[in-house]
């Protein structure tokens, strides 16, 4: 009788932390098939060399011909310089970081943008804040579009070929910033 309890005690436990497991999963752990996830990427309109979406979110465009807008080349020119060392290469994650090209399809702009500015504990997992850092955030927006192209897989992984040229106004933006 004994032996029976145990079993099933044991067996109830295993299935609360599974499930508890289950829904624990980080964003970077879900795969992306960019054919069937509903997230809106699509260029709505253009401002000074800035793609948006409808709903005014930043978006990557990528022409025909793989030219990548300034801001995609950018983030691909950022997330290597600061958060490459941790997340691999390309978005792709490493033994000490997630994926995190993935998260950025799954999570909502204003949520990936909260954990890069205030930093987040997930278990023994620990993102740093990086909201005083002016070399991630004058270019978040950059990181984040280009993490989205890669998830989406609308760029290949390594440096874009082709980029469209740094408008004025980004230009503006980045000096402002920057100080």
């Amino acid at each position: 009788m004994l032996r029976t309890a145990s079993y099933y005690l044991s067996a109830a436990t295993l299935a609360v932390s599974l499930a508890g497991g289950a829904n624990a999963q980080s964003w970077s752990d879900q795969p992306v098939n960019p054919d069937k996830v509903d997230v809106d990427v699509a260029v709505a309109y253009e401002e000074g060399g800035r793609y948006y979406n409808e709903d005014d979110i930043p978006t990557y465009n990528v022409a025909d011909d793989g030219t990548v807008d300034w801001l995609t080349f950018s983030g691909f020119r950022r997330y290597h310089a600061e958060c490459h060392v941790c997340h691999g290469p390309d978005g792709e994650g490493s033994t000490y970081a997630p994926k995190i090209k993935n998260s950025a399809v799954h999570m909502d702009y204003y949520a990936f943008y909260d954990v890069v500015v205030n930093g987040r504990e997930n278990g023994n997992s620990v993102m740093p804040h990086f909201g005083d850092n002016p070399n991630v955030m004058c270019y978040l927006d950059d990181i984040y579009v280009y993490l989205k192209a890669r998830g989406m897989e609308a760029v290949p992984r390594g440096r874009p070929g082709k980029k469209e040229a740094k408008s004025e106004m980004i230009q503006e933006a980045e000096d402002a910033c920057m100080g």
